[in-house]
């Protein structure tokens, strides 16, 4: 009789461990989501939300659903992690432009010293985000406290959230299963779903709606497509064959080998998309807290938002963009080929000095479909919404940010539930092949 791999994943000690320990961390970061900050009346913002004021389709519903609702019940973790990925891309170009942050990454340990930068970095990048806090409490009309006193509370609750938050990631990338960060935002979007297909049920079931089931049906059937698209494009790769001659090291002789380079379409995965939305979240976000009463403010929010042309060109750019450059930074051509060379390999039909040229166009061609593929699977939400006048808190768990998120978090943590399976001699989870880790 086959094993069940339900039923092995439990017979393993270590494996069954790391779950119990990440379905702990999980239950506490959803706990913390409905703990208010102090000073917040709660009752008046769920009544300020429920009247349907206060712009929650636009930046504000965004943040909301990566933070799994904390932002609306302006909870302790109402800012989530995005703080820590804007930090992150923050880090990412600074090790670009300046040359002694690149070699500090490059040296031995030196990966750990930038984390622990970006996790410093991350305290004021939450306390200046924090700052919206106490003008949303006012627009609510949920103070109960003196505004300067509530002020330095929210500051200090909501950067000490974050980052509790950061640490609980860490704490299940090290003792848990998957990336812990990422772990957490899917958690955040798996939890509004219940909350997405009740709206769904409503809206169809209301004939004022103007919601054509035939055209549910249709949106249905575009999603199955979406997501077999995005799981092919996620595990798509670009094989480049490596040759490696005979080799003498001491009193052994290694053979030849054949081998090759596993070029991924999508090399950087979702980083891209996660890096966009950050990095437009984030001035909009004190814009909208800080700055409406400014005309000029005024008029970018109106031109800026989500259903916007100008805000989904800029969207798409910058998945582009983040795609290439996060791809240079994780894939260097030169230090692959230099890395090839010094192991005796070589490149059929290639010059060794022209190795890292041909890689590099290699790698270019690959990430322009693939980077435009996520920039397309972006802003198929607002297309949905749009054209088939579906609920955008539906429309965003049927593709977007939030699709590539899941898909790629969900075989992310089945490829590495299938190496502990493995490691312990059993059968992986599916009966054919190997889950490829999306490595986020």
């Amino acid at each position: 009789m086959a094993s069940n791999p339900l039923v092995d994943i439990f017979r393993i000690r270590d494996l069954r461990n790391r779950i119990l320990f990440t379905l702990f961390v999980l239950f506490i970061f959803r706990l913390g989501a409905f703990i208010p900050i102090p000073g917040i009346d709660r009752t008046a913002v769920m009544n300020y939300f429920s009247q349907g004021a206060g712009g929650m389709d636009g930046i504000f519903d965004y943040i909301d659903f990566f933070a799994g609702g904390a932002f609306k019940n302006v909870s302790i973790f109402m800012l989530g992690v995005m703080p820590y990925i804007t930090t992150s891309i923050i880090m990412n170009l600074l090790t670009i432009i300046f040359p002694k942050l690149k070699k500090i990454s490059e040296e031995e340990g030196g990966k750990k010293k930038i984390q622990k930068y970006t996790r410093y970095i991350t305290i004021p990048v939450c306390m200046i985000q924090s700052l919206t806090v106490p003008q949303l409490a006012k627009t609510f009309n949920a103070l109960t406290m003196n505004e300067l006193h509530f002020t330095f509370i929210a500051m200090l609750t909501v950067t000490t959230g974050t980052v509790f938050l950061v640490w609980l990631g860490e704490q299940i990338t090290q003792r848990g299963i998957g990336n812990g960060i990422s772990i957490l935002i899917f958690a955040g979007i798996v939890a509004r779903m219940p909350e997405s297909v009740i709206t769904l049920v409503q809206t169809v079931r209301d004939p004022n709606s103007g919601l054509n089931p035939v055209f549910l049906i249709i949106v249905i059937a575009i999603f199955v497509v979406v997501v077999a698209l995005v799981i092919y494009e996620q595990q798509g790769q670009r094989k480049i064959p490596v040759f490696y001659a005979k080799r003498v090291i001491g009193r052994k002789i290694y053979g030849s080998q054949n081998t090759y380079l596993p070029f991924k379409i999508n090399p950087s995965g979702v980083i891209p998309v996660i890096f966009a939305s950050a990095l437009l979240t984030f001035p909009i976000q004190l814009i909208q807290g800080l700055g409406k009463n400014i005309q000029f403010f005024q008029s970018f929010l109106r031109y800026f938002t989500w259903d916007q042309i100008a805000y989904n060109v800029v969207y798409g750019l910058l998945i582009v963009f983040f795609a290439y450059f996060y791809t240079q930074v994780t894939l260097n051509p030169f230090e692959i080929s230099k890395n090839i060379r010094e192991n005796g390999g070589s490149i059929p039909g290639i010059r060794s000095e022209k190795m890292e040229e041909y890689l590099n166009r290699i790698l270019m061609r690959i990430i322009l479909p693939g980077s435009l593929f996520l920039a397309f699977i972006a802003i198929i939400p607002t297309i949905i919404t749009l054209l088939f006048n579906f609920p955008r808190s539906v429309a965003m768990l049927m593709g977007g940010t939030s699709l590539l998120i899941m898909v790629g978090v969900d075989l992310d943590t089945m490829s590495q539930i299938e190496g502990h399976l493995r490691m312990h001699h059993h059968d992986g989870l599916v009966k054919k092949g190997k889950l490829k880790s999306r490595n986020l």
